[in-house]
């Protein structure tokens, strides 16, 4: 039985919105009916790729691990910073914290290796941002006029039907660092793993929302 459903059933793909093939003549009364019943569907734009809302769950993940580290033992110290080893992919997010840390603290920061009096190799375990998300409801269906997926015609995308729906981003941010002299390699100092987190949480109500919770702008506060 489930054999002959699956056959049966016009739509192609099992995650992310459902291709569907419309009968010629479909595509307007059904775009109308959608308007009419004044449901929207969500379409995800930005610019640059990375949304605003996923930079802030990086950079703030970044900045509450690095503020976590103890760079006093490199006071008044000329170092290099070494992220050879710094394997995460983000790692921009959380180098640029650090290297204003350590400015911050004294520490006199050169671009060459054979510059400094120590080399500082920094390194992560991850930084990236994890997503859940559940609707109760109809998702999106994409439409494709006259049946032809081979059609150069725009399709359209039906309405999401919400009852319930939540959308929750947590980043995730690691940072430690090891420091020896250049010239012995001999350990100054180390310090870490620490790590950082931020979280966006949306709910959707029968349709209303997004009610937004969260430690990155702009969200309400939420306690941690």
């Amino acid at each position: 039985m489930n054999h002959l459903l699956r056959h049966s059933l016009p739509w192609h793909g099992t995650s992310g919105p459902r291709r569907f093939r419309l009968p010629a003549g479909w595509a307007c009364p059904l775009l109308a009916a959608a308007i009419l019943t004044g449901c929207t569907s969500t379409i995800r734009t930005t610019d640059p790729p990375r949304t605003a809302t996923e930079q802030f769950l990086l950079s703030k993940a970044a900045a509450r691990a690095v503020e976590q580290l103890n760079v006093d033992a490199l006071h008044s110290r000329v170092v290099y910073v070494d992220d050879e080893y710094f394997a995460a992919s983000e790692a921009k997010f959380v180098l640029g914290e650090l290297r204003a840390k350590m400015l911050d603290a004294g520490i006199q920061l050169v671009r060459e290796r054979e510059q400094a009096q120590i080399i500082l190799e920094v390194r992560s375990g991850g930084v990236g941002i994890d997503r859940s998300d559940f609707l109760v409801g109809i998702p999106s269906i994409i439409v494709q006029a006259g049946g032809d997926t081979s059609s150069t015609q725009t399709p359209l995308a039906t309405p999401e039907l919400a009852l319930l729906k939540n959308i929750n981003q947590m980043g995730v941010a690691s940072v430690a660092f090891v420091a020896y002299w250049a010239d012995s390699g001999e350990i100054v100092d180390s310090s870490g793993p620490y790590i950082g987190r931020t979280m966006r949480d949306d709910w959707w109500i029968f349709g209303f929302g997004p009610r937004t919770v969260g430690n990155i702008p702009p969200t309400d506060p939420t306690d941690e």
